[in-house]
């Protein structure tokens, strides 16, 4: 645990009177993640974790998913939340952290997933294919025209890490959140008109639904926030149901 006695409390004052708040007000909380969205939709639940991303590289090939490209995220997210906790460790151990959050969020085209509300049941589609940042604006307008009046899933993986007392010191607990969005026919000179914008050139599937990106977007199944980066309030439902069952005790 943190020995720390002058590091603010990651609880903010307008957070729920909940358990898990409670729990983590005294806590040492890192965001493994550089992305201004997951920070930002952590600062309105009320937390303000530490931001210290991975440097862990992105380099797990997706052939090795290809039946079940939901676990893709899950995979790659707890590489990078596994990475910074044990430099944080190795770096002092006297002030480890008590909890790690990582997340990854990816595009599956077509869906993967019949139901919004599901985290793990998948059915396996040869032909669907994982759509991150786009690496170019050709890239990106490729990405959109594909989407285009079609319907995607956006697969967001979250992963914690956390002290325990048996070996090997740490345990990772991870969740998969799947929300459906429904694309517009938009023409092609609306697609280039986002592409030009600029504001998808960094998102995965090249849109930002709660920027311009709406303009491109229907419908949405499922938790919107998923789709702008962060399932935020299925996450402390998830960690309050942890702490109920005293995982963090272990």
């Amino acid at each position: 645990m943190s020995s720390s006695s002058t590091r603010p409390s990651p609880v903010l004052e307008h957070a729920l009177n909940l358990p898990i708040f409670k729990f983590l007000k005294d806590k040492r909380v890192v965001l493994a993640s550089s992305s201004p969205r997951r920070k930002e939709l952590l600062d309105l639940s009320g937390l303000k974790p530490e931001i210290i991303p991975s440097e862990f590289p992105e380099n797990l090939p997706k052939s090795m998913f290809a039946h079940a490209l939901a676990e893709y995220p899950i995979a790659t997210v707890s590489s990078h939340a596994l990475e910074v906790y044990e430099r944080l460790v190795k770096a002092d151990d006297r002030d480890a952290p008590d909890l790690v959050i990582g997340a990854d969020t990816v595009i599956i085209f077509p869906p993967q997933s019949k139901d919004p509300d599901s985290r793990t049941a998948l059915e396996p589609v040869e032909e669907s294919k994982v759509f991150e940042k786009p690496f170019d604006k050709d890239d990106h307008l490729r990405m959109l025209q594909d989407l285009n009046g079609k319907t995607c899933e956006i697969v967001t993986g979250v992963t914690i890490v956390y002290p325990t007392l048996g070996a090997p010191g740490y345990k990772l607990q991870s969740i998969s959140v799947s929300t459906i969005a429904h694309f517009r026919e938009n023409t092609d000179a609306e697609l280039k008109a986002y592409v030009e914008h600029g504001e998808g050139i960094d998102r995965a599937g090249g849109f930002a639904i709660q920027g311009a990106g709406g303009f491109l977007v229907k419908s949405v199944e499922g938790d919107w926030n998923n789709v702008v980066g962060f399932p935020v309030w299925e996450f402390w439902h998830w960690l309050g149901d942890l702490l109920e069952d005293d995982v963090f005790n272990e």
